[in-house]
């Protein structure tokens, strides 16, 4: 039987000059498999033209690049793009590439499914599959078309990043050093519904900004359309940002999905403003897109622009985020590979 090669894509660099070390290899050999993985974002180790051809070729035996192209992509009316990646083990993920005049943001999956089972999201309802590996995680930028002009990351795709901690801040190690991509964190948006003892460590280990999933002030009423609140409750999360300083670079977010008649009141804005009094925040309010048996509908428009005109009036600043594809299930809770998944396993 054949022995599965190892992906190299998605290994830091001490990890590449292990591989080095391990072939027989000089220490350098490391440094230079990570810029033709990082740098030139190559797709076959023949391609790595300054490692000798016996190396390469030692490094063929049992190691592969791991790269995997889409297979398939649908395209928005409003120039979003949602692409289909194949992982490691055999699933899938959707990634969407959402282009802005001179901003191009990708909207990368962590896990294939999620078990956090929000009510209003489509991605719980497929239920937890697996986490995706760190090179199922980088392969959705490395394997992307538009990968060059990209400007901004937000993991907030499939999953809950925090669920697979060890992978997200491989990725984002690879991203942001020099041996990697070397982009600043400021353009990575990591976001959660909060995870005792995952967010802690997340918020000490990495840089980038945080994007907390609130969609409810109240905890009574956050637990029915989210079950992660009984894990963590969001008075929880708050206090625990507390800590940290976002008062310069690092950014902090609170998502927050609008639902007519359940949590668009004056009486639920109150409760935000007293709930994050005194922390350097902002809201983005996000339009709900109905999804099949779930009893909640979005807010009008107008219902948006007064709780948004609500909570900035009273310091807390708010924005509405704009609803891009939604005519391809590319927008916030759409996501979903079930089906994909079902039609593979038949």
């Amino acid at each position: 039987m054949e022995v599965a090669k190892k992906p190299l894509m998605g290994m830091n660099l001490q990890e590449l000059k292990a591989v080095a070390k391990e072939l027989g290899m000089p220490a350098f050999t490391g440094s230079q498999m990570a810029k033709w993985l990082y740098t030139q974002h190559v797709t076959t180790i023949d391609e790595m033209t300054n490692i000798s051809k016996a190396n390469r070729e030692k490094l063929n035996e049992s190691y592969t690049i791991g790269s995997k192209g889409h297979t398939d992509a649908q395209y928005s009316k409003d120039g979003t793009i949602k692409y289909l990646f194949p992982t490691e083990s055999g699933k899938f993920v959707e990634t969407v590439y959402i282009p802005d005049d001179d901003r191009a943001t990708l909207c990368v999956s962590s896990q294939v499914g999620c078990k956090m089972n929000c009510l209003f999201c489509q991605t719980g309802k497929q239920g937890f599959e697996g986490n995706l590996t760190a090179t199922d995680i980088l392969n959705q930028i490395y394997s992307l078309p538009e990968r060059e002009k990209l400007t901004n990351i937000v993991f907030m795709g499939q999953g809950e990043p925090m669920d697979n901690l060890d992978n997200v801040l491989r990725t984002t190690e690879i991203m942001t050093a020099d041996y990697g991509y070397a982009w600043s964190p400021k353009r990575i948006t990591v976001s959660s519904v909060g995870v005792r003892g995952k967010l802690k460590r997340f918020l000490e280990e990495s840089d980038c900004h945080v994007a907390i999933s609130m969609h409810n002030p109240v905890p009574s009423e956050r637990s029915a359309i989210m079950p992660a609140e009984k894990g963590m409750p969001i008075e929880d999360v708050v206090e625990l940002l507390r800590n940290y300083d976002f008062s310069h670079q690092r950014r902090l977010s609170f998502e927050y999905i609008v639902f007519g008649g359940v949590n668009d009141s004056i009486a639920h804005a109150k409760e935000i403003i007293k709930l994050v009094k005194g922390l350097e925040c902002r809201f983005n309010l996000i339009r709900f897109h109905t999804i099949p048996d779930v009893n909640l509908h979005g807010a009008g428009d107008r219902k948006m622009e007064e709780f948004r005109d609500y909570l900035t009036g009273h310091g807390v600043f708010t924005t509405i985020r704009a609803s891009r594809g939604q005519d391809i299930f590319a927008a916030c809770g759409l996501l979903s590979t079930s089906k994909k998944i079902a039609d593979v396993r038949s």
